[in-house]
């Protein structure tokens, strides 16, 4: 899916939801964020192979689209933190029962590959 869908007004509510959560590292971003604020090495320590470019990128675009508030402390050496928007904590609630469903289906995977 394109970037460009995240803004598009001519797509069905469920493309419009999932442009924003597309890629590897938003969902896992937004359960980390679920737990509070967070310092961008802290979440490159906890996602282990993210990138600090594709980090940014993700966060900015996850700002831009009203999930994320980015906050820069004034103090030396500077400090930001990142933490959920009650728009994005309203998209993780609502993700939660994807979550579920994802728990069930690995299950069912592994359920699978043990019986063969």
């Amino acid at each position: 899916m394109t970037r460009s869908r995240a803004r598009d007004l001519n797509v069905c509510a469920t493309t419009a939801a999932i442009a924003v959560i597309d890629g590897k590292w938003k969902t896992p971003l937004l359960w980390l964020l679920e737990s509070g604020p967070r310092r961008p090495s802290e979440l490159r320590r906890l996602l282990p192979g993210l990138s600090e470019k594709v980090l940014t990128q993700a966060l900015r675009e996850m700002t831009d689209d009203g999930l994320v508030h980015r906050e820069v402390h004034d103090v030396l050496p500077l400090k930001t933190e990142y933490a959920l928007t009650p728009f994005g904590r309203e998209l993780a609630e609502a993700l939660a029962p994807l979550d579920d469903w994802g728990h069930r289906r690995l299950a069912r995977l592994a359920e699978a590959q043990n019986a063969s």
